[in-house]
């Protein structure tokens, strides 16, 4: 539709304009309205723009390429916002050991793997239960220092929304073994020995994996079961197998986002 040949009676609703008594555009924010006198989602002045849906939706802002192919989503139902549909604060965390440092894991018992490939002092156990124990006491101890404790944390800042998490496993002997890995968020408490409690599990394998040894490598996918973490907890990675054929090198990789 144009407006040629259209008197103003017949157009008028469909024009946009801002109130502002026939001054115009200026400093200030003031609702684009339709000629009707009903305001759309954005504001704007000489000095910058606001969008602001009238009802929050998934589609609050939205890019698309020539072919409709989404490029920028903001999603105000989910407070999120996408490019490319992921998450424009997604980022990486990795834990990871190698198969020397390993070497003196016992079988069917969950140890936590260091934070960013860091080298562990000692070796820490979170029991042999079906998953890693819910809490952590430090003592004057071989295996429960301090500081055997803190190379495996990892410390969440902010709300957080985990979305992937993919294990990587590499024998170092001709046999293997049957593995599997946990994830687990717990409570911190600074200066007691009380160190972590209130253990949840994240994430761990829907399958175990049966590693046949170091003639190939292995990549699982784990299966998520809370995503959503708070700030201020911290997060361990574990990993366990049901005997000791072979020592492991690993790495855990953990894509996330901010939600808070």
């Amino acid at each position: 539709m144009s407006l040629t040949n259209k008197s103003p009676s017949e157009t008028y609703k469909d024009l946009l304009y801002v109130d502002n008594s026939n001054s115009g555009i200026d400093s200030s924010k003031r609702d684009l309205k339709s000629g009707s006198g009903t305001s759309t989602c954005l504001s704007i002045s000489d000095r910058g723009l606001t969008l602001k849906s009238n009802t929050d939706n998934t589609t609050a802002l939205s890019v698309v390429d020539s072919g409709g192919n989404s490029k920028l989503i903001v999603d105000t139902v989910n407070d999120t916002v996408k490019a490319n549909g992921v998450h424009v604060n997604t980022q990486y965390v990795n834990f990871g050991i190698n198969n020397s440092a390993s070497r003196t894991f016992a079988a069917d018992t969950h140890y936590p793997i260091p934070f960013a490939n860091g080298d562990p002092p000692a070796v820490v156990d979170f029991g042999t239960g079906t998953d890693p124990a819910t809490s952590f006491t430090t003592a004057e101890a071989s295996n429960t220092r301090a500081s055997d404790i803190v190379p495996m944390l990892w410390y969440i800042h902010d709300d957080i929304t985990i979305d992937e998490i993919k294990c990587f496993e590499g024998a170092d002997a001709a046999s293997g073994d049957t593995t599997r890995f946990h994830l687990f968020s717990y409570d911190f408490t600074s200066g007691s020995t009380s160190c972590l409690s209130n253990g949840t599990l994240l994430a761990r394998n829907g399958v175990d994996t049966s590693n046949n040894g170091s003639e190939q490598a292995y990549l699982n996918t784990l299966t998520i079961l809370n995503a959503n973490v708070a700030s201020g907890k911290v997060v361990l990675a574990f990993f366990e197998s049901d005997s000791i054929n072979s020592d492991y090198s690993l790495s855990i990789n953990i894509k996330w986002h901010v939600t808070g």
